[in-house]
């Protein structure tokens, strides 16, 4: 008998034996809290996201490198591994790419396709534990603690990961295995792309003292250089001081330091963050005062984030407008509606009532769109809402009918399947 059962034999199996043994308090019932020395968290980061979805579905772009970022005004997303052998990386501008290297495929991104193929992911990553912490489109933890006896060792675990997810998707990704969460992403990028790497308790210590500190996660440059006047360039060079006298320096992020320098995090796996904001924004290609240009992002903007309220079956209350000027100043002007929503039509009518309050008295070079203030939506409709929230009636209920029916299509046959509202037009 193969050692991995099919999915949903292993699912029931894995509830019927295992998943009792890891009932969460009902206290808490998103969290787990357990000593490190008895955990076993995976982290598993996807190698070069985004560029490697664009070489599985175009084979042409394979071998190639793939740049995703949009313009010559832009960041780069994702580089492809192939692109960062030029030196180009994430958060670069994109006219820095170019000149780093000219002969690369810039491609603007479809978040759609990533957010479609993070889904399959995800899913995979609940076949071996129902402790799955999802902290971006690309990477998640997993808590593994307990499922030796059902899945093996986890290496073994962290093998039959990335081959499902190869065979599903034609990715790789790289996997950390550590005590606690800030070990596991540490030891995820250890070995990437497409590794493993575990680091066991007995290891922590010897681990840790050689580990340049600026690998600890919230540790950026001017944290290292001021670190680095006290003689601080490994993580092991922290505990030369005791907590207190971090704690007097740099307070909270004092004492955390101090504990992560010994290996300590007693975070939980948390499997579900409830989403505070959904925004969608983009820099412009030239800075324009065009208020049909800017009219036609609002309305894709508005798209996008309520195709996003939806599909996590949520409603918000506040939408917020953001503009960010030639000269960089940024304004955001906000508005709370007398029911929450989750229609593209009311999100981009009250973007665009703020928007065309604003005088733009420079050229804009970002414009966004966010809603806030969630409730989940109700799995049945009751007869009256709460708050004084009113039935959807007439245009409401149309709006919402084109909504589902074009989240329909565009599921099955991609964004460009349906085009809906105002165009984004050229800049003149």
């Amino acid at each position: 008998m193969s050692r991995f059962l099919c999915h949903a034999q292993r699912k029931r199996l894995f509830l019927c034996l295992v998943w009792p043994v890891l009932t969460v308090p009902k206290s808490n019932e998103n969290t787990v809290h357990m000593k490190d020395e008895q955990r076993v968290i995976l982290h598993v980061d996807m190698d070069a996201f985004f560029a490697s979805v664009e070489q599985v579905d175009a084979p042409e772009l394979r071998g190639k490198p793939v740049i995703i970022g949009q313009g010559h005004r832009g960041v780069v997303s994702t580089a492809s591994y192939e692109a960062r052998v030029f030196g180009v990386h994430s958060a670069m501008p994109v006219a820095t790419a170019r000149r780093l290297c000219p002969q690369g495929v810039f491609l603007p991104g479809r978040r759609w396709r990533y957010k479609e193929v993070s889904h399959v992911v995800m899913d995979i990553f609940r076949t071996v534990s129902p402790l799955v912490e999802q902290v971006s489109v690309d990477e998640a933890y997993i808590d593994v603690t307990g499922t030796s006896l059902l899945f093996g060792a986890p290496r073994i675990v962290a093998q039959h990961i990335k081959s499902e997810v190869l065979a599903a998707t034609g990715l790789t990704c790289s996997v950390g295995i550590a005590p606690n969460k800030f070990l596991a992403k540490i030891a995820s990028d250890m070995n990437k792309p497409d590794g493993i790497y575990e680091i066991r308790p007995e290891d922590v210590t010897k681990f840790l003292e050689t580990l340049p500190v600026g690998k600890i996660p919230g540790i950026g440059p001017k944290a290292r250089e001021a670190l680095s006047r006290y003689g601080i360039s490994k993580a092991g060079d922290v505990l030369q001081w005791p907590r207190g006298f971090w704690e007097k320096r740099f307070g909270k992020m004092g004492t955390l330091l101090h504990d992560r320098a010994q290996g300590i995090d007693l975070s939980p796996v948390v499997v579900y963050h409830e989403p505070k904001s959904s925004s969608a924004e983009n820099t412009l290609e030239e800075d324009t005062t065009d208020r049909e240009l800017l009219l036609g992002w609002l309305w894709r903007h508005a798209e996008r984030v309520g195709h996003d309220l939806r599909r996590h079956k949520l409603r918000g209350r506040t939408v917020t407008l953001k503009l960010k000027f030639d000269d960089f100043s940024t304004r955001t002007r906000s508005q709370t509606l007398a029911r929450r929503t989750d229609e593209t039509r009311m999100i981009f009518d009250v973007a665009a009532q703020l928007f065309q309050k604003e005088a733009l008295p420079r050229r804009v070079r970002l414009i966004g769109v966010g809603v806030s203030n969630f409730r989940a939506v109700p799995r049945q409709l009751s007869l009256f809402e709460e708050d004084g929230e009113e039935k959807s009636q007439g245009e409401t209920s149309r709006e919402k009918d084109l909504d589902r029916t074009i989240d329909a299509i565009r599921e099955k046959f991609g964004r460009g399947a349906v085009l809906r509202g105002p165009s984004v037009k050229k800049p003149k």
